[in-house]
């Protein structure tokens, strides 16, 4: 989204889903990435524990199934760009914006545990529900099935998958999150007047995002593994994704070296407000973005 903002806008705070005492194997990772990124929360719900119903909760089923609880979830988005912009976006537009505070978030409930402990949950959009209208980003998800390596020590698990080393683990984290957001991106496509490669191209461009956001919150080493760990999870030659994570490093004036990257897609954002682009966007220049990161916009 705009250069100020790195992760999806949360709302003003207010009760969100209720405590879970389940935990799974990839209850730490959680737990460490709300530490450092508290607007975003997950809970696990235990197999017979019904998702929220409350105002605001969404499953992503219903999100990729059910085209007027789509239009509820878009009518959030209407709402929010009107408030902040005094006028209402193109309806690509929303859609586009809608798609990214999913996806954002959404990516992270695999790749966090697989950055941080090297386990690799499935999420079928039927185990997911989202609500972004009160507060954190908050999911709630039914635990299940995971990859692992075979030293792992969750590897005894029940729902353990292993398999033989990193390079196939990486193929686990693009087949899963691959997985979840097919349903959603061929229910948000239509109305984004975005098709497959494009589409995939903003998917891309969450994964990377949304963890190199989370990492740098965790310490500049963090940071630096995960931009390491996305380009060799994303070299550019995997489908269905498209491009690779495409981190490259700007020269100030100075000589300080300042890292960004260059998005597979474009968020739409300059649609209303051409002067405010995201530091990390095809649209802005080397120019602009160095300015950009100097002033201490996020990348």
């Amino acid at each position: 989204m705009p250069a100020q903002l790195p992760a999806p806008r949360p709302a003003p705070h207010a009760p969100h889903a209720p405590h879970s005492p389940v935990t799974s194997p990839v209850t730490d990772a959680y737990t460490q990435a709300t530490k450092a990124l508290p607007s975003l929360t997950v809970t696990e719900l235990g197999n017979t524990e019904q998702p929220p119903r409350t105002p605001g909760w969404i499953t992503t089923a219903a999100l990729a199934e059910d085209p007027q609880a789509l239009d509820t979830f878009l009518a959030w988005d209407d709402a929010q760009i009107l408030r902040d912009h005094g006028r209402p976006a193109r309806p690509d537009v929303t859609a586009s914006f809608g798609l990214h505070r999913y996806a954002w978030p959404a990516c992270l409930l695999i790749t966090a545990p697989w950055f941080l402990h090297r386990r690799v949950p499935r999420y079928p959009v039927t185990n997911v529900s989202y609500d972004r209208t009160h507060g954190p980003m908050s999911f709630a998800v039914r635990p299940g099935p995971f990859a692992c390596l075979p030293d792992d020590p969750a590897s005894t698990h029940p729902d353990a998958r292993t398999v033989p080393d990193e390079e196939a683990l990486r193929a686990e984290v693009r087949d899963a999150i691959a997985e979840h957001m097919e349903p959603v991106l061929a229910a948000f496509g239509p109305r984004m007047r975005r098709r497959g490669r494009a589409l995939w191209g903003m998917v891309t461009d969450e994964i990377v995002e949304s963890l190199w956001y989370l990492a740098e919150l965790l310490g500049e080493d963090e940071k630096q593994r995960a931009e390491h760990e996305l380009d060799r999870l994303l070299p550019g030659t995997t489908k269905p994704y498209v491009g690779s994570a495409a981190f490259r490093v700007l020269t100030g004036p100075n000589g300080e070296p300042l890292p960004t990257r260059d998005r597979a897609s474009c968020c739409m954002f300059y649609t209303l407000d051409p002067d405010d682009t995201c530091v990390t966007c095809p649209r802005t220049s080397d120019a602009d973005r160095i300015a950009k990161l100097l002033a201490g916009s996020p990348s």
